[in-house]
């Protein structure tokens, strides 16, 4: 599914950001990417979900080689990649639904699918009064909330969240765990990244830990 071997990440002509990053995860892996603000998890995450190619270094996601991957190869391929940011990315002129049914519509979907799929997930989610409101009218749990269902409303092959739980309270983060681990049981490869130790500690889980753009450990 994942495979990194002597990886790095520069912007510019900056320091490097990663600096010989290898590890690997099979399909329908689990991993916990643990580390301090800057130690490089969400450069991480940005190659994951190929929003950049590595510097230096080899990658492959889902049986493509990166580094090899034309431009016409990547759209595809993240269509696969499910993505809760840290900072949403909600499309500010659509509604709750609309931001969560984007990812369907764009894959061509059936409208009639797609709208009993958004209303079940969003049910799920815990949103269903709050449906037809626009992200500037949702809190910042509510906001998290969406972009979390539209991040797996197509059962992506690969789910990758940055700080998930990060504007959630605690019964709506094990409400989001217990999807994700859920997701993962059916075969969806995941990483999350986190700061929260005592949610790691609650779902255990093999993790990689950065520390300065190195990969500090594989466990």
């Amino acid at each position: 599914m994942i495979r990194l071997e002597g990886v790095g990440l520069r912007y510019g002509s900056a320091e490097p950001v990663l600096r010989d990053i290898s590890f690997s995860i099979p399909s329908g892996g689990f991993r916990w990417l643990l580390g301090p603000s800057g130690a490089g998890k969400s450069s991480l995450l940005r190659l994951l979900y190929l929003a950049n190619r590595p510097s230096v270094g080899h990658l492959s996601i889902l049986g493509q080689d990166i580094n090899a991957a034309t431009r016409r190869d990547l759209p595809p391929l993240r269509r696969q990649i499910g993505v809760v940011f840290q900072d949403f990315r909600l499309m500010p002129h659509l509604s709750a639904f609309d931001n969560v049914a984007l990812p369907l519509r764009l894959a061509g979907r059936p409208e009639g699918q797609i709208h009993a799929d958004v209303e079940e997930m969003v049910r799920w989610v815990g949103l269903q009064r709050r449906a037809s409101a626009r992200p500037a009218e949702l809190s910042g749990g509510e906001q998290q909330r969406v972009a979390i269902a539209r991040a797996v409303i197509g059962r992506p092959s690969l789910l990758l969240a940055d700080e998930p739980t990060g504007n959630l309270d605690d019964r709506q983060a094990t409400r989001l765990m217990q999807l994700i681990s859920e997701m993962n049981r059916l075969g969806t490869t995941v990483i999350v990244a986190t700061h929260n130790e005592s949610l790691v500690q609650r779902y255990p889980g093999r993790s990689l830990r950065l520390a300065e753009g190195q990969l500090i450990n594989d466990v």
